[in-house]
């Protein structure tokens, strides 16, 4: 950082400046346990000397305290990945079942926003497509900072809801479905071989809010991958020229994810522990109706707390997968 013409390439120059600031982040982690450990030792052996037992609450605090970040510590060292250090991309599609399908999917959407939020991570809207009369059909958001995709890779699947319907006049219970896709955000500098000639580019009006000047011109862009029939599009921003820029950092995940498949399939004719998104599939249920329940179909980790679950608290389910999978 340093050397000669280093912040000639502003945009370059931030990523590496970010770069380390996370492992200053990370490296700072470290020696503050330590430091920790050092305090407490010291205070417990205070007390020792002095035959003073009032130190005793204040040593099991520490302690607490420290395992708690020791946990986090090693939950973050599995995150071992190419990409887990990554941004991440997470694409949410409403299953059959029209209005009930699509608040389901509004539920989860507000679910990764708030895990996002509660963890120090920017959440940036780059497609929303919105119900025809609640909810949301399909949705795009990007979650940046350190690892983020490494985190949330854990929700690919297809998530499940069982609830009574507030859609249905007669109080039945109704069984709704959403596919959740996550990718990491590919840096520029991954090798990926794109031909532009192969991609159409189509520009449209979005639809939604947005007020007049969004709703007036043709500021949706739509990229479509000819020879893969892959399909990226964003319509969030008022700029076409912005909407390209994202619609292009989305069309890159996606065939990034599918060249990995393809290597992943070469390697093991099943796929190995991959799981389709296709409904019936699901990895995770939540259940509202007749009991409280939320549990992970790949780990059997499970809780009762549905509402802190859809206020974002999914730490439990991430840890399990991590573990399951290191």
């Amino acid at each position: 950082m340093g050397g000669p013409g280093f912040w000639d390439d502003s945009e370059a120059a931030q990523k590496v400046a970010q770069e380390l600031n996370d492992l200053k982040a990370t490296v700072a982690q470290y020696y503050n346990l330590l430091t920790s450990y050092d305090d407490m030792t010291m205070l417990w052996q205070l007390g020792m000397d002095e035959n003073d037992e009032s130190v005793y609450p204040e040593v099991i605090d520490m302690i607490s305290n420290m395992t708690k970040e020791i946990d986090q510590l090693e939950l973050t060292l599995m995150l071992s990945g190419e990409h887990d250090h990554s941004n991440a991309i997470v694409t949410l599609h409403a299953g059959a079942g029209g209005t009930e399908a699509q608040d389901w999917t509004q539920m989860l959407l507000r679910m990764f926003v708030r895990w996002s939020e509660k963890n120090g991570y920017t959440v940036e809207t780059m497609d929303l497509l919105a119900g025809d009369e609640a909810g949301v059909k399909s949705a795009t958001i990007l979650v940046s900072g350190l690892n983020a995709y490494g985190y949330l890779k854990s929700e690919k699947g297809v998530h499940r809801l069982v609830r009574i319907s507030p859609f249905d006049a007669s109080g039945r219970r109704h069984t709704s479905f959403s596919a959740v896709d996550v990718m990491p955000e590919i840096d520029d500098n991954v090798e990926l071989d794109i031909n532009m000639a192969d991609i159409r580019v189509d520009t449209f009006r979005a639809s939604g809010a947005g007020g007049q000047h969004i709703n007036k011109t043709d500021s949706a862009v739509r990229m479509t991958h000819i020879p893969t029939g892959t399909v990226a599009q964003c319509q969030s921003q008022r700029s076409q020229i912005k909407n390209r820029e994202q619609c292009m950092k989305m069309l890159r995940a996606r065939l990034y994810e599918i060249e990995q498949q393809k290597r992943a399939d070469a390697k093991t004719e099943l796929g190995g522990d991959y799981q389709a998104i296709e409904w019936g599939s699901q990895i995770r249920s939540y259940v509202f109706h007749p009991y409280n329940l939320v549990k992970d179909h790949r780990t059997n980790h499970e809780t009762g707390n549905v509402h802190a679950v859809m206020d974002g608290e999914l730490a439990g389910f991430i840890e399990a997968y991590l573990k399951r999978n290191k």
